[in-house]
């Protein structure tokens, strides 16, 4: 959530700013703004809403000036107003900032005492207020930041201009993320390597604590300790930060095709040559001697772990606990010697499943985890980190990055099967020659797209909607309802289809559109009666299945969506693929905002 983009360039930074905040709209925002020096002075411009507000602004009202900052905020502390937007300004100081300062109440009643009053309902602006001060007192800018950051708790990336120093940007994190650019006489910063990719392909992640000072000929970096260090210049490869739409309406539709393609990528990268084995990074995981699983994420991650707990205990015979990682450290459950913990996140900076990590560091006798950004905290902090090759998801609602989670998981389940002798040399064969087969079946699969619209421009028409599943398919069914209200608003919940007689059919009536998640499998049958009971009470289903399933369970359905027949272990990453068109085509016809939900964000860095 928000982002932050920094400038010390040759040229005037104001149509860069709102070009590479453009870049970061992915990941939520309702109000922007910038600021800049311009021979030494200080200037902001800022507008409520979409990013075309402030461009608009900055046609009548032009910001000039070769530093500057910019900022898209989501709405924490205070409204989305015109005063809340972001960058904040007190005196020569103008900050922008990603996270929360949990301290912000205390640090406003010292800043009162001493005759200091806020105007805005934002956390950000004590942060303004408070190096002001330190200014006043007469401090220099440097020093004043490092004051500051000494008063601040909570999360935060930081960067602050000064009134006066058209050549000095200065730049911190503390559980929000910020990487630094390089360029020819010209340094940036940005919340992530999107925003910065077409400006230059060198970038340094700030760690854990990190404070940047930064000038067009030098930069300074201090760690938690104050102490001078060296942080990597890395070199990102600028295809993989490519945020076109391809031709496809919508980010959401294209990440949803691109996915035969990046699971394909997925496989490739640890199924070995031969197609026999399972490839880790590193020194891998000895899961032998592992006792059981923690795992702990949030949101699709979450259904993802959910999925995973199936396949590592049918799969491997290993113990699994599954919690959302917003709940799991409040518990403060036993963590014992032999537990693996694992953490699934797609930016691998969310911020509750890093703060359920750090409480396993040190108990669990190794973390792992699953993240599509190899250099973000998550990763970093990891024994073992699977990258899920998803490339950059722009769309709010994940796809490809969910179906790749899965995919990795399931690999990792089948490398514990095989490690535990649960799964013999031969049968890991047949599953990873299955595995390999599951890109064609996608690609097969694509092709329900137009019935799946004509089934979504009738649900559209709901206030509400169950989705049901047994095993491996419920916790798809869990996704695909979260799918559903996430982009098209609609109030959907999902069951255990067993669940169903214990409270939920209450709901059943000519008016509720049920859907009912189904492939042939062991406990279709089950499944089916449950099906039947919605029908028996004028319950409207829409029967997601194979062609077996709908050849014996069709009659009476309100619709039938039709998959290719696959393996019950595959299912869960095909049956995503219907839960994903039927979410995106009723948003469609709804007209939301499909690919920046209200309210929603990309990437959760605050609790």
């Amino acid at each position: 959530m928000c982002g932050i983009v920094g400038i010390l360039g040759k040229h005037e930074v104001s149509p860069t700013l709102v070009e590479a905040l453009k870049r970061l709209e992915y990941r939520g925002y309702d109000s922007a703004g910038i600021a800049t020096v311009n021979e030494g002075t200080l200037d902001r411009r800022r507008a409520v809403g979409k990013l075309v507000n402030l461009s608009d602004l900055l046609v009548h009202e032009p910001l000039a000036g070769k530093s500057g900052v910019g900022h898209t905020r989501w709405a924490t502390h205070g409204a989305p107003t015109l005063t809340n937007t972001h960058p904040h300004r007190a005196g020569r100081v103008a900050v922008v900032h990603n996270g929360i300062i949990e301290n912000y109440r205390d640090l406003r009643a010292d800043l009162s005492k001493a005759g200091i009053s806020h105007q805005t309902e934002t956390d950000t602006e004590t942060v303004a207020l408070l190096a002001q001060h330190h200014l006043d007192q007469g401090a220099s800018p440097e020093e004043a930041a490092r004051c500051t950051l000494a008063r601040l708790e909570g999360a935060y990336a930081l960067a602050f201009l000064f009134d006066g120093e058209s050549d000095l940007m200065i730049a911190a994190r503390k559980g929000s993320p910020l990487a630094i650019g390089h360029g020819d006489g010209e340094v940036y910063i940005g919340s992530d390597a999107i925003a910065l990719a077409p400006m230059t392909d060198r970038i340094t992640y700030l760690e854990e604590g990190d404070c940047a000072i930064l000038t067009r000929s030098s930069i300074k970096i201090t760690d938690a300790a104050g102490q001078p260090v060296e942080r990597e210049a890395r070199t990102i490869r600028i295809d993989a930060t490519r945020i076109d739409k391809a031709g496809h309406k919508h980010f959401m539709s294209k990440e949803i095709a691109e996915q035969p393609t990046v699971i394909s990528d997925a496989l490739a990268a640890y199924i070995s040559s031969d197609a026999g084995n399972i490839r880790l990074p590193g020194e891998g995981i000895d899961f032998a001697n592992i006792d059981r699983i923690v795992m702990a994420s949030c949101g699709t991650a979450y259904y993802a772990c959910l999925t995973a707990k199936y396949w590592f205990e049918q799969l491997a015979g290993m113990p699994v606990e599954v919690d959302f990682a917003s709940e799991f450290r409040y518990r403060t459950p036993p963590v014992t010697e032999g537990t693996a913990a694992l953490f699934v996140s797609q930016s691998g900076e969310t911020a509750d499943t890093l703060a359920a990590l750090r409480y396993c560091a040190g108990k669990a006798s190794t973390i792992l985890a699953v993240t599509n950004v190899p250099e973000s905290s998550i990763a970093r902090e990891s024994d073992l980190n699977m990258s899920i090759h998803a490339g950059v998801e722009i769309g709010v609602a994940s796809t490809k990055a969910f179906t790749c989670q899965l995919t990795v998981l399931l690999l990792l389940a089948l490398k514990a099967a095989h490690a535990r002798g649960r799964l013999s040399d031969d049968a890991l064969k047949a599953k990873l020659a299955a595995l390999r087969g599951l890109p064609a079946a996608l690609n097969q699969a694509m092709s329900i797209e137009p019935e799946v619209r004509g089934v979504a421009q009738r649900l559209a028409k709901s206030r509400d909607a169950l989705f049901l599943g047994r095993g491996l398919m419920f916790p798809i069914a869990l996704e695909g309802a979260l799918k559903l209200k996430e982009i098209s608003y609609i109030h959907a919940e999902a069951y255990a289809s067993g669940e169903l007689k214990h409270g939920p059919i209450a709901l059943i009536d000519e008016n509720m559109p049920v859907v009912v998640v189904a492939p042939r499998d062991a406990l279709f049958d089950k499944t089916v009666s449950n099906m039947q009971e919605v029908m028996a009470r004028g319950g409207k289903v829409i029967l997601v299945t194979d062609a077996g399933g709908a050849a014996e369970a069709s009659d009476g359905v309100w619709q039938t969506i039709v998959l290719p027949d696959i393996d019950d272990v595959l299912a869960p990453i095909l049956y995503a693929l219907p839960m994903q068109f039927l979410a995106y085509h009723t948003a469609v016809t709804k007209g939301t905002d499909v690919d920046q939900p209200r309210n929603l964000a990309k990437s959760v860095t605050v609790e």
